[in-house]
């Protein structure tokens, strides 16, 4: 008998944690770094029209090649015609004009680097949307496009609402060469926002502190000018080219008024300024099908954006405490059997992130996944990349139904205060419909890394350097699929 219970007493007892990881071992599918890699996630896309690509960090490299050669199969096999990112609109617009060119010329003439059609994100973060990966993915759709019919060119398009004073700058520029009394005339309705600089929060501030007038009747006013303005600038051909003037107007118009309400709210807590940016983005993607609607009978949108967004926030503690919605939550509420909620995962490595708002991008480790986090679970299989697909009543979509904490890492990382500020408890099976896990991840290249960026092996930036970072960006998007 003694010899028994000693025998038990060197067996380690399972845990409820090591029963988890068992079954999510069995449900997940790893990717072999081959072409097959995501045929699991096509095959769950099938017919929907909308798929939502999260990511668990704006500054890791592995999310963002993953997300983009996802979105390649999407386009290039699913006949995918927009890819809308968590991004502004003026800066996405850009980008728009050369990956789609003109018609009646060749998309690959004139030539751009994908660096100078990128340089419209000059705001903070640059280099979330000014990176090596996305460089390359605009790089092959230009040339992917230039060979299809203007009609059915897949565009890149922003729906956030940061950027106020691009977008009215941009609306007013439509107008300068058709109707210049009529910019002038704009152009005196909003010179208001010019005594504040490009700062708009402060007009938002001064504004609800009744120290300056609000701008909120001027900009209505703006807007429905602009809108109509764009509505007689429309071809009643349809011509493609001028349709898409037409929708980057009123998408500039709406955001100069989207843009002043957001100001007010952050800086003075009218209504919930996180909500009131995501019903922006989901209106901004309505207006975009809206719009891919008039040349394409079925359009299909791709989305890039933080996990935060393309996750249902329902199944957040944000959600059920503070009432927060989501971008992801809408699109289900909207579409629900349309969708396709996607958020990525990663346990440890490191991150280009800043240590503050508006402070230099770094290169920071990435701390180990706290025990019992979903991050943990999924390291814990042992399996360095995979896709968990989360069907209702399947073994994954069971293990992570129960509440578990989940990192989100913005912009801006505090390693320090980890549980703090970068963790919060969620029901990971009700927030997405798929999750990809890569186990270990390194910091994103910036286009233009700033002094204080490092490269991969913690050494200062050298002419060298760079030129690797620049050679990596073109061969992770061969010219074919």
């Amino acid at each position: 008998m003694r010899s028994t219970t000693r025998a038990l007493e060197t067996v380690p007892m399972r845990t409820p944690d090591d029963q988890c990881v068992d079954r999510l071992r069995r449900a997940a599918r790893p990717l072999r770094g081959d072409a097959t890699d995501h045929d699991l996630l096509l095959e769950m896309v099938g017919h929907k029209s909308l798929v939502l690509l999260g990511e668990a960090s704006h500054g890791s490299h592995e999310f963002y090649l993953q997300r983009a050669r996802i979105t390649q199969r999407l386009i290039a096999e699913k006949g995918f015609h927009a890819v809308a990112i968590e991004g502004d609109w003026p800066d996405a617009a850009r980008v728009n004009r050369h990956v789609r060119g003109s018609a009646g010329r060749p998309t690959l003439l004139p030539p751009m680097e994908p660096a100078a059609a990128l340089a419209g994100f000059q705001r903070f973060p640059t280099w979330m949307w000014r990176n090596t990966v996305v460089a390359g993915f605009i790089d092959w759709l230009r040339e992917f496009n230039s060979v299809r019919p203007m009609a059915v060119r897949t565009g890149f398009y922003g729906l956030d609402l940061y950027s106020l004073q691009g977008a009215m700058g941009a609306a007013l520029d439509h107008l300068r060469e058709a109707d210049p009394a009529s910019a002038k005339a704009l152009r005196a309705q909003c010179v208001r926002f010019d005594a504040f600089g490009p700062d708009s929060e402060i007009h938002g501030l001064m504004s609800g502190l009744r120290a300056a007038p609000s701008c909120e009747a001027a900009v209505r006013a703006a807007m429905a000018q602009l809108l109509q303005r764009g509505r007689q600038a429309a071809d009643p051909g349809g011509a493609v080219d001028q349709e898409e003037a037409r929708f980057d107007l009123a998408q500039n118009a709406r955001l100069v008024k989207n843009g002043e309400q957001h100001c007010r709210a952050m800086c003075l807590g009218e209504m919930s300024c996180w909500n009131l940016r995501e019903q922006q983005m989901a209106d901004m993607l309505a207006e975009l099908h809206i719009h891919l609607a008039k040349r394409v009978a079925r359009p299909k949108i791709v989305v890039w954006a933080h996990n935060s967004h393309t996750g249902d926030a329902r199944a957040t503690e944000m959600g059920r405490l503070r009432g927060e919605q989501s971008l992801g939550q809408l699109v289900r509420q909207r579409q629900p059997d349309d969708c396709l909620l996607v958020g990525m995962t990663t346990h440890s490595g490191s991150v280009t992130a800043a240590s503050d708002w508006d402070a230099p991008a770094l290169q920071q480790r990435v701390r180990p996944a706290l025990a019992g986090s979903v991050e943990q679970l999924l390291h814990d299989t042992g399996l360095p990349r995979f896709w968990l697909p989360l069907r209702p009543g399947s073994e994954a979509s069971e293990v992570l139904r129960e509440p578990r904490l989940q990192r989100a890492i913005g912009v801006v990382y505090r390693p320090e205060a980890e549980r703090e500020n970068h963790h919060f408890f969620s029901r990971a099976a009700e927030q997405f419909d798929a999750l990809l896990h890569l186990d270990s991840t390194r910091a994103l290249a910036p286009l233009l890394p700033e002094p204080a960026w490092r490269a991969g092996d913690g050494q200062p930036l050298t002419k060298e350097s760079l030129l690797a970072l620049h050679g990596d960006m073109h061969e992770a998007f061969p010219t074919g699929l």
